[in-house]
């Protein structure tokens, strides 16, 4: 068994053992290091009860990386690093180590050792683009750089468990193709049905029924007001349709849909594949890990740019969004990035006493009272340690997604009993909008969840929540305590399920490179 990298301190330890709990997790660029690896950055995690008409019976993981990918970002667009290994894993059980692990792994390949060559005076030369004409199918001549990746599934720990491939369910290969990024619409004249080629149906062994993979480029899907959010909220974060001074929500807010890609990897598997010997609560996170050592080479080739060694050494992680941009305190950000859900204790701190909701009472009090014609002494909630983000992000909702076993830990948790909701039907707020099969309880790409999260630290599980129709008090805290629980708190960038995709792999087509971006004619 390889030695766990853990946070855990015997006083966290001892803290937990009374109810106290560790932290959260990554995402967009939220770490100084990890800014330096985008290829490795994992920007969102979804993980859902799939709403495709016809297979509620699966469960539908999306690990997405490379952030802020602008179309036309060419000539190299967006590969994959061939070096990392790519990872999903998943807790049946409740003791937050994985007893399922999806790893993916890629291989970048010039066609011919070279790429496309042409005939320039007598000399034959490899051209500088990765194709040099149109691209319609996965062993298109005109593509001179193709990535491949393998897909195995492991059983127990990640690194010393049972290793078996995954193989295509027509064919066989354990061998899949990853489209072109979306180049523009002359390479690439109709990408939807291009990219649809790469939805593979696939044998999980240990399945008796198949599963789905699909990895490639699609269009971002996390709704954020970025830009504004980082300059000191510059906005009056209440919803302005009906506080009039606060923001309104508009498509003119949003910093990331509509105007950038992110690279999905996204597994659809069979709930039985997942659930185990729990009670059907299952825990997940994505990761990504590089080898320890890694020495420039100063005569690279395409083949070995680089001469790595050494055990894979974590350097993303990711489950529920916004955490580690939010909640965990700047000297601590790449070392949780490293670490593993049974060590997080020893951040505990930055969630039972967080500071991100007494920033918001120090930057808005005063526009906020002005707004709402409240006189607000503090906009932040009061009860410490604060049991509601507890059990949201750390152990799962008692009467909700709380597995057999609790094990406080981050994770993003899915209680696969919950009936999926219909895309047409989907409450962007999820849970709290009385839509019991959204967010927190997984999380799905519909799901609005920068307003959640920022209602949710500001208390509103203090207050009833409506569960099918009746409000409901969770008992975590009290109305008193969250002075401004039920008040709606937003950025202003909204998403919604009907935006997106009703079938696997959910996520719309990426925003083409030429001519334009704009993702109105997508």
């Amino acid at each position: 068994m390889r030695r766990r990298i853990g946070l855990m301190t015997a006083a966290a330890v001892a803290a937990l053992a009374v109810g106290g709990s560790p932290t959260m997790a990554s995402s967009h660029r939220e770490a100084p290091a990890i800014t330096e690896s985008p290829k490795v950055d994992g920007t969102d995690f979804y993980m859902f009860r799939s709403y495709e008409p016809g297979r509620d019976a699966f469960v539908t993981l999306i690990a997405n990386y490379q952030p802020l990918q602008g179309p036309g970002y060419g000539p190299n667009y967006f590969t994959m690093d061939p070096d990392a290994i790519y990872e999903i894993h998943v807790d049946s059980d409740g003791d937050a180590v994985e007893n399922l692990t999806f790893q993916f792994k890629f291989t970048n390949t010039l066609r011919g050792g070279t790429g496309i060559t042409l005939n320039i005076g007598g000399k034959t030369l490899p051209i500088a683009l990765r194709s040099v004409g149109q691209v319609t199918g996965a062993d298109d001549a005109d593509l001179g750089e193709v990535e491949d990746y393998g897909l195995t599934v492991i059983t127990g720990d990640r690194r010393t468990g049972t290793r078996a491939a995954v193989t295509n369910a027509s064919g066989g290969s354990a061998l899949f193709r990853k489209p072109l990024d979306y180049a523009g619409m002359k390479t690439l004249p109709d990408y939807a049905t291009y990219a649809n080629q790469f939805i593979h149906s696939i044998n999980i062994p240990g399945c008796s029924t198949p599963g789905k993979v699909f990895v490639g480029q699609r269009a971002e899907a996390f709704a954020v007001n970025l830009g504004s959010s980082f300059d000191l909220v510059n906005y009056v974060p209440i919803d302005g349709t009906t506080f009039p001074g606060g923001i309104m929500q508009s498509r003119t807010n949003d910093d990331l849909v509509g105007k950038k890609n992110v690279t999905s990897l996204a597994l659809e598997v069979p709930i039985a594949c997942l659930t185990g010997a729990g009670n059907g609560v299952i825990g997940a996170w994505t990761t990504a890990s590089l080898p320890q050592a890694r020495l420039l080479d100063p005569t690279p080739s395409y083949a070995a740019p680089v001469q790595n060694g050494g055990a894979y050494v974590q350097v993303s992680r990711l489950s529920m969004p916004l955490v580690n941009e939010l909640v965990i305190g700047l000297p601590q950000k790449d070392l949780f990035n490293a670490a593993e859900p049974p060590g997080d204790g020893a951040l505990g701190d930055y969630v039972t006493n967080p500071t991100f909701p007494a920033i918001l009472d120090v930057l808005f009090r005063a526009p906020v009272n002005a707004t709402l014609g409240t006189s607000f002494t503090n906009l932040a909630p009061n009860n410490f340690p604060r049991n509601d983000l507890v059990a949201t992000f750390l152990t799962g909702i008692a009467t909700l997604n709380q597995q057999s076993k609790v094990t406080a830990s981050e994770m993003l948790r899915l209680n696969t009993g919950v009936n999926p909701t219909p895309r047409a039907s989907q409450s962007t707020f999820g849970v709290v909008g009385d839509d019991l099969a959204g967010y927190p309880n997984g999380r799905r790409p519909g799901d609005d969840t920068v307003d959640i999260t920022l209602r949710v630290a500001m208390g509103r599980l203090c207050h009833p929540v409506p569960i099918n129709g009746t409000q409901t008090s969770l008992g975590l805290c009290t109305p008193a305590n969250a002075p401004t629980g039920t008040v709606a708190f937003t950025d202003g960038a909204p998403i919604a399920a009907t935006e997106l995709q009703n079938a696997f792999p959910y996520l719309n087509t990426p925003l083409r490179g030429a001519p334009g971006n704009d993702a109105r004619t997508n």
